[in-house]
């Protein structure tokens, strides 16, 4: 464990897939020449990764016996591939923009992940299925005060070739989620590396 929060406090956790640090760049360079428009907040470099599970406000107490969790369901590196940008909210102005990462293994990563997580009381899933993806921009607010988000008149487009060639992904980790007026900041909580051989 590292950079721990003070004892008692409470604090916003998430399990995630890290992606090699040449997806990220890659992601990135992209992001620069596409994720233009004024009204997109681009996610760092540093940040971008697949959400496995997000367990929200927990007692900081808890975060050892999550990242127990994370250590116990090591698995092999999951195969994964980029797809071109998407919004979510399909319908109306868009919050996000998501590059979708389909991936039967880290699908499989994530149902260990999570079914280890119930057992222990430490996680509740929610009604919607596991949606593989890599957040890239968030669309900023209307205007002050409001929660509309802000009309994006130049999406981005395509990936380039070489980001959709399949990728291992190169740890799970958890992470704390700090919000700040400039974006939120992950401080990794525990790192596992992920084999690119199966677990004996």
């Amino acid at each position: 464990m590292a950079n721990e929060a003070p004892k008692g406090a409470r604090v916003r956790l998430f399990v995630a897939l890290d992606l090699p640090d040449a997806v990220r760049e890659g992601i990135d360079a992209w992001g620069a020449g596409q994720l233009v428009d004024p009204a997109l907040r681009r996610v760092a470099a540093e940040s971008l990764h697949i959400t496995l599970a997000f367990l929200g406000t927990r007692d900081e107490g808890e975060a050892e016996r999550i990242a127990a969790a994370v250590r116990e369901s090591a698995a092999p590196a999951p195969t994964i591939g980029l797809r071109d940008p998407v919004v979510r909210p399909p319908r109306g102005r868009p919050r996000l923009f998501a590059l979708p990462a389909p991936s039967t293994g880290a699908g499989a990563l994530q149902s260990a992940l999570v079914a280890r997580l119930t057992a222990a009381e430490l996680y509740e899933p929610g009604e919607r299925s596991f949606w593989p993806h890599v957040t890239v921009a968030r669309v900023r607010a209307e205007g002050r005060g409001s929660r509309r988000p802000a009309a994006v008149s130049r999406p981005p487009g395509p990936l380039p070739a070489d980001l959709s060639k399949p990728f291992r992904s190169v740890r799970m980790a958890l992470y704390r989620s700090e919000l700040q007026p400039s974006g939120a900041r992950y401080v990794p909580l525990a790192q596992v590396e992920l084999p690119r051989a199966a677990v004996r």
